[in-house]
C-alpha cells in the first residue's frame, strides 16, 4: 500500500515538475513565449476553447467518426483474426501478407483513400479503419491462439457445444488480451482519423489544430494537443481498468 502511494507520489511529482519546467521556460524568455505559451495560458486557453460551440461541434465530429472506424474495424478484424487462428490453409496464405501489410506506414495511403471517397466523413472513417483492422487482425489472432488446448479438449469430452465452448472458454481465455488489444486499437483509430482530418478535412480536431498551426496560433495549438492526449489518456486508462479487473482469468 504504502509502495503504490510512493509511487502515485513520485508519478504527480513528474507531472508537477515538467508543468513547472514549462512555466518557467516561457515566463522567464528561455525559450520564446511566442512559440511556446507557458503552461498557466495553455490550460486557460484549453477552458475557453471548451466553451465555444465551435469546438464542441468538431469534438463531436471527431468523435462519431472515431466510434464509426473503431465499430467497423473491430468485428470485421476479430473475425480475419480468429479465421487466421483457426484454420491452418487460412493462416499459411494470410499470414505473410498481414506482416507485409502491417509493416507498412498507413500514412501513405492517406492521399489515395482522399481519392476514393474524397473529403469527407467516409474518407476520415476509412482511413481511420485501414489503420486499426490490421493491428485488431494479429492481436486476436494472438488472443484465439493463447487458449489452452486442454480446457478446449475437456470441454469438448464433456460434450460442450460450440456456442458453450466460444463464451465459456474462448472468452474467458482471450478476454485480457482482447482488453489490451482495443486498447492499442484505439490508439491507432484515434491516431488514423486525426492525422485525416489535419491532412483534408473540412472539420473535427484535427482539422482545428492543423488550422492553428498554419495560422500560428500557438496557444491553441498546445491546448488542442493537450485536449486530444486527455481524451486519449482516459479511454487508455479505462480499458485499463477495466483489464485489471479481468486480470485473474489470465491464471
Amino acid at each position: 500500500m504504502q509502495s503504490t502511494l510512493a509511487i502515485n507520489l513520485a508519478r504527480i511529482a513528474i507531472i508537477v515538475a515538467i508543468l513547472a519546467l514549462w512555466e518557467v521556460l516561457s515566463r522567464t524568455g528561455i525559450v520564446n513565449p511566442r512559440l511556446l505559451p507557458s503552461a498557466s495560458d495553455t490550460f486557460a486557453t484549453l477552458g475557453d476553447l471548451l466553451q465555444r460551440a465551435a469546438v464542441q461541434k468538431d469534438l463531436m465530429v471527431t468523435a462519431t467518426e472515431v466510434l464509426a472506424a473503431f465499430a467497423l474495424a473491430v468485428p470485421f478484424g476479430a473475425v480475419i483474426g480468429f479465421l487466421v487462428a483457426e484454420n491452418r490453409y487460412f493462416a499459411d496464405v494470410a499470414k505473410p501478407l498481414l506482416f507485409f501489410a502491417f509493416s507498412i506506414p498507413k500514412s501513405i495511403f492517406l492521399p489515395m483513400f482522399i481519392l476514393v471517397f474524397g473529403v469527407g466523413f467516409a474518407q476520415k472513417v476509412g482511413f481511420g479503419f485501414f489503420s486499426t483492422i490490421f493491428i485488431v487482425i494479429m492481436s486476436t489472432t494472438t488472443a484465439v491462439e493463447s487458449v489452452k488446448v486442454e480446457h478446449l479438449t475437456v470441454a469438448r469430452s464433456y460434450g460442450a457445444t460450440p456456442w458453450q465452448t466460444a463464451f465459456r472458454v474462448y472468452l474467458p481465455s482471450m478476454l485480457p488480451v482482447l482488453l489490451e488489444a482495443l486498447r492499442i486499437s484505439m490508439i491507432f483509430n484515434l491516431t488514423g482519423v486525426i492525422l485525416a482530418e489535419m491532412y483534408a478535412s473540412r472539420d473535427g480536431i484535427g482539422h482545428q489544430i492543423a488550422t492553428w498551426g498554419e495560422n500560428f496560433q500557438m496557444k491553441q495549438l498546445l491546448a488542442g494537443v493537450v485536449m486530444v492526449a486527455a481524451i486519449a489518456m482516459t479511454f487508455n486508462e479505462l480499458v485499463r481498468w477495466v483489464e485489471t479487473r479481468c486480470s485473474h482469468w489470465r491464471t
